[in-house]
């Protein structure tokens, strides 16, 4: 009797919906995400910005369909890289377009600088450098969760070099500072980014991204992540990881979305609940935040020309959690506008 007693304990203390206690270690991946496997060849961008020498890695794509002469640039978000969009790259190539895919500089496999000043500005300044690079003049700018706050910034900087903006669950909807949610020193989010491992970026992902419901398909994504904080680059990983989590919360760009000027899709999934220090907040604050169900709608009215597609049941990462259905409205977003 003891014996089944102990047994049903410890089953009772297993996570549900798939989530097992015992998780596998991390791998361990290098400070530029050494040992990662990307899907397509990374190339390096070099240039001098703040005094440093820095690198953005990027992925640039031909079509593999017929070539519709149209450039599509996805940017990842912040817990991504640009090697999570591997799908939508394959989808996007297929369908003509030639896609290139970076990492913003202090993410994945591009530079970690020490003592660098992080800003929507500064990295949109970047990427429209990568772009210039690769003769890269008018796209189609894809950006999802911070990539579809940086992308909006990127849309209001140089409108002139973006034929349509698609926004993915971008974070950034709602000023946080705002309505509530108490300041944190980059000191403080350090200390925080200093305790993450394997089991609190699934516990996190399974919480707000899939609404609790794992698939095997999203580990990839989490060790991608989590063999970063296991590294040898780990210190400076969670500093620059800190450092863009102050620049989220104190650069809003949800008060500009009247400007944006160019088309603009929006792809939202509605059981997403993603709210950036949230934690900090009181509960009655907390409990108003990440409701992208209408966050989504409130967006849509903001941007002149926008539409908005929504996926009820989906979460933070509609293109991870069901990527066909996905991208049939992404293509069919981007064939209406085209």
């Amino acid at each position: 009797m003891t014996r089944l007693l102990s047994l049903a304990a410890a089953l009772a203390l297993l996570p549900i919906h798939g989530a097992w206690a015992a998780e596998p270690a991390a791998p361990v991946y290098g400070e530029r995400l050494e040992g990662f496997a990307y899907p397509y060849p990374v190339q390096r961008f070099a240039f001098s910005s703040q005094g440093k020498a820095i690198e953005m890695a990027y992925m640039d794509v031909p079509p593999s369909g017929a070539a519709n002469g149209r450039i599509a640039v996805l940017l990842h978000g912040k817990n991504f890289c640009g090697a999570t969009w591997e799908a939508t790259i394959a989808r996007l190539a297929g369908a003509g377009f030639r896609v290139i895919v970076p990492d913003q500089v202090g993410f994945c496999a591009s530079t970690k600088p020490v003592g660098y000043q992080f800003s929507f500005q500064q990295l949109a300044a970047n990427t429209n450098a990568l772009l210039a690079s690769l003769g890269a003049r008018r796209v189609t700018l894809i950006g999802h969760s911070m990539g579809g706050m940086l992308a909006a910034r990127y849309a209001l900087s140089y409108p002139e070099g973006v034929a349509q903006l698609v926004m993915v669950n971008p974070i950034g909807l709602e000023d946080w500072q705002a309505a509530g949610v108490p300041y944190a020193s980059i000191d403080q989010l350090y200390a925080g980014e200093r305790k993450t491992s394997r089991e609190t970026i699934k516990a996190y992902q399974l919480r707000f991204y899939y609404d609790g419901q794992w698939k095997p398909d999203y580990d990839r994504w989490v060790d991608m992540q989590a063999g970063l904080y296991a590294g040898p680059g780990k210190d400076v990983v969670a500093m620059n990881q800190a450092q863009t989590s102050e620049m989220l919360f104190t650069q809003p760009v949800v008060h500009e979305f009247p400007r944006i000027a160019v088309p603009t899709l929006l792809l939202i999934g509605g059981k997403d609940r993603t709210a950036p220090g949230a934690n900090r907040a009181p509960k009655e604050i907390a409990a108003t935040l990440g409701d992208y169900p209408a966050l989504g709608r409130r967006t849509a009215k903001a941007i002149p020309n926008a539409v908005l597609v929504e996926f009820p049941e989906l979460g933070h990462s509609p293109q991870v959690e069901a990527p066909d259905r996905f991208h049939d409205a992404l293509l069919k977003g981007l064939a209406d506008a085209g």
